[in-house]
């Protein structure tokens, strides 16, 4: 996000950008989510106690749980998008000169 501000993105194009990146990641999780509701629990019958459920996954319910997961990506974005949002262009370019110089990471500022 630190090379979009420094193209002269500002800082509500930048937060968005973050808040749709964290959305569209979400979509895969609920898509394999509900395949997997429906292939685990449609048609299952339980009877715990001796009250009968018979679980049923619709199309209504696959809805409202990839409703829920988009919510979930959404809420999981506010954080960064605030923060890269906020951060001076300067500053963000230099924390991203910083962790890709980490020694850790097998690379090494040449001074």
């Amino acid at each position: 996000m630190a090379t979009l501000r420094a193209l002269g993105f500002g800082g509500v194009p930048v937060a968005l950008a973050v808040l749709i990146e964290s959305m569209l990641m979400a979509i895969p999780g609920a898509v394999v989510g509900a395949i997997a509701a429906w292939a685990l629990f449609n048609g299952y019958h339980i009877s715990p106690e001796g009250i009968a459920f018979d679980l049923t996954v619709t199309p209504r319910l696959v809805v409202i749980g990839i409703a829920w997961a988009l919510l979930m990506g959404l809420l999981g974005g506010l954080m960064p998008a605030w923060r890269s949002a906020r951060v001076p262009v300067a500053d963000a370019l230099r924390a991203t000169e910083a962790r890709l110089f980490q020694c850790g990471s097998g690379y090494r500022r040449n001074r």
